[in-house]
């Protein structure tokens, strides 16, 4: 299998590191109101709350790092290649002459940070594959070509 050699964008890193962050968010603010509200057994409170600020500081450390390492793509005349996943690595191949829709979205942290998403959609049960955390200029750039590509493509996208 084809190994995709084009990394996502460098900002992609701050968008998973804000995004991990936000998931730890409401623990860490229910924790502290948990020690003011009920201060019997504050030492157990404090515990957990120093625990869950210790996990989550190294779950926001190593997300970004690692998800940059991992997450690739590239596309050619044949066919759109990708590379994703935390614990489970999951390469996919959507060949051009397959392509039914070229899609992008752009979340608030995306726009803030000018990045995209490119979902392109075939027939596969598999469902949809996702190029995460393009420049937005990159990602105009793909969904042109992809469009043009799969217009172009004699097959059947079916």
């Amino acid at each position: 299998m084809r190994e995709p050699s084009w990394r996502p964008s460098p900002k992609a890193r701050v968008l998973w590191a804000v995004s991990a962050a936000l998931m730890w968010l409401p623990l860490i603010v229910a924790q502290v109101v948990w020690v003011l509200v009920a201060p019997v057994g504050a030492g157990w409170h404090i515990a957990a709350a120093v625990a869950t600020v210790v996990l989550g500081a190294l779950h926001v450390a190593v997300v970004p790092v690692w998800r940059y390492r991992v997450h690739r793509w590239e596309m050619d005349a044949t066919a759109v290649y990708t590379r994703s996943g935390w614990w489970t690595q999951e390469h996919r191949i959507a060949p051009i002459s397959r392509i039914q829709t070229v899609d992008t979205e752009r979340g608030p942290l995306d726009r803030w940070l000018d990045l995209t998403t490119v979902t392109v959609t075939t027939a596969s049960a598999a469902g949809a594959v996702e190029i995460v955390g393009l420049d937005s200029r990159v990602a105009d750039e793909t969904v042109a070509r992809l469009t043009t590509l799969a217009a172009s493509s004699e097959a059947d996208a079916t």
